[in-house]
């Protein structure tokens, strides 16, 4: 989807996107100095300090231009002045930091090198405690990439990634064995990934990810978080695989458009709670495939606006220990498809509001008399007549549903059945 038509169908939703995500810079610090903090003038006394085990608890870097591939190998913090930038030899990684204890501030790091096979990025982290506060990373393969890095920080960061073909970049954060991390009031542009690997108890907090592949890709991380983030049009907003007790609440998940486009998406997952989310303009709002695994560990769709994407909900194995309840169904092209052989009516579906509702409310409280039902007769085709599914999609199909909508016997299998449905929008606040 097009900025011009991302906009224009945020704004049929009062406004949802008139507030601005994170800042795309870091803040610029106060240029005064740290009490205590040596100051180092150059590439060269930067590397010294940094090298001497014996060296400052904290060094300030001076603003300009300082060249050269840094690494660390014990605790400090290093603290740029207003306009400090280090700037790589273009062939590594620019920050190397194995250490615990390790702090980086209000720097731009930039230049990396190249090679996907050693990954290299603008900061690259091992250890425990290392935070990664203020920092800016630009023309660099990866962004920042934590890993075996318990219990870290990225906060405030800004991840500007290359503008190369997009099957050539790197992730712009990458999680990996980092349990007890936090990424928060970060933005992430033009790369690959926000990747959250083989990592348990990972917050993703405020952030804003645009023009990217997967905005948040989970993959072996439980008990993780996704909360008061945007995901504009990228790929897949947020996707979730292999993983358990996993909440993704007040996000904006948008413009996720093409044949693979997915505003939220999980794989052979379990315990998922999905609240106050917008999926809006996406090719899919949300897709489930076998979630969950088990009916004992549930997965909740609760208060969630999913407006104007061609799809609403798509189905694949996904149908028992799914409940769906007080969401928005606000003009969505196909409000649920079914693959695998599926039956979305195993769903515990009850209590959402549609747009297309033509039912009454007699009582006036505020639920309908009659339960809102969906049926279309180009679904029994195209899965009696494989042949047929060629035209799926096409204006011939909807005028199959036309005719089945006005003539109701000619379409008798139902696919969604809401004994309850609202009549009233419900209040679900904006991201």
């Amino acid at each position: 989807m097009s900025p011009r038509r991302l906009a224009a169908s945020v704004a049929l939703l009062s406004a949802l996107v008139g507030a601005e995500g994170p800042a795309a810079t870091p803040n610029e610090p106060p240029d005064t100095s740290t009490p205590g903090a040596a100051r180092a003038r150059s590439f060269d006394e930067l590397s010294a300090l940094v090298r001497d085990p014996a060296g400052p608890a904290v060094i300030e870097l001076d603003a300009g231009v300082h060249r050269g591939d840094l690494e660390i190998r014990r605790p400090v913090t290093l603290r740029g002045r207003a306009g400090a930038v280090l700037e790589g030899t273009g062939t590594a990684t620019v920050v190397d930091i194995a250490a615990h204890d390790v702090t980086l501030e209000d720097l731009t790091i930039r230049r990396s090198g190249r090679r996907h096979t050693a990954e290299d990025a603008g900061v690259k982290a091992g250890g425990e405690r290392v935070r990664v506060v203020r920092v800016r990373v630009e023309d660099c393969l990866f962004g920042v990439s934590l890993a075996q890095c318990k219990d870290c920080l990225i906060e405030r960061a800004h991840v500007l990634g290359r503008d190369d073909d997009a099957q050539l970049r790197g992730d712009g954060v990458k999680l990996w064995e980092a349990h007890g991390s936090i990424v928060r009031d970060t933005t992430i542009e033009r790369s690959r990934d926000l990747v959250v690997w083989y990592t348990r108890r990972a917050v993703l907090e405020g952030n804003t990810v645009r023009a990217g592949r997967y905005g948040s890709h989970f993959m072996y991380a439980h008990d993780a978080v996704v909360r008061k983030s945007r995901f504009e049009g990228n790929v897949v907003g947020v996707f979730v695989m292999y993983s358990a007790r996993v909440d993704v609440e007040h996000n904006l998940l948008a413009g996720a458009r093409g044949a693979a486009g997915i505003g939220l998406g999980f794989k052979d997952s379990d315990a998922v709670t999905v609240k106050g989310n917008w999926m809006v303009g996406n090719t899919v709002g949300t897709y489930l495939d076998n979630t969950p695994r088990v009916p004992t560990q549930p997965v909740i769709l609760e208060g969630n606006v999913i407006a104007l994407n061609d799809v609403g909900v798509r189905l694949h194995s996904s149908e028992r220990g799914v409940r769906v309840t007080g969401n928005d169904f606000h003009h969505d092209a196909t409000l649920v498809e079914v693959e695998g052989g599926g039956d979305a009516l195993a769903l515990d579906v009850r209590g959402n509001r549609y747009s297309d509702y033509e039912g009454y409310d007699l009582d006036r409280d505020g639920t309908g008399d009659v339960p809102h039902e969906v049926k279309m007769l180009s679904r029994e085709l195209t899965e009696s007549r494989t042949s047929l599914k060629l035209f799926q999609g096409t204006a011939a199909m909807g005028l199959i549903d036309a005719v089945a909508h006005a003539l109701p016997v000619f379409s008798a299998r139902r696919l969604w059945v809401d004994p309850s449905p609202l009549t009233q929008r419900p209040s679900i606040a904006q991201p």
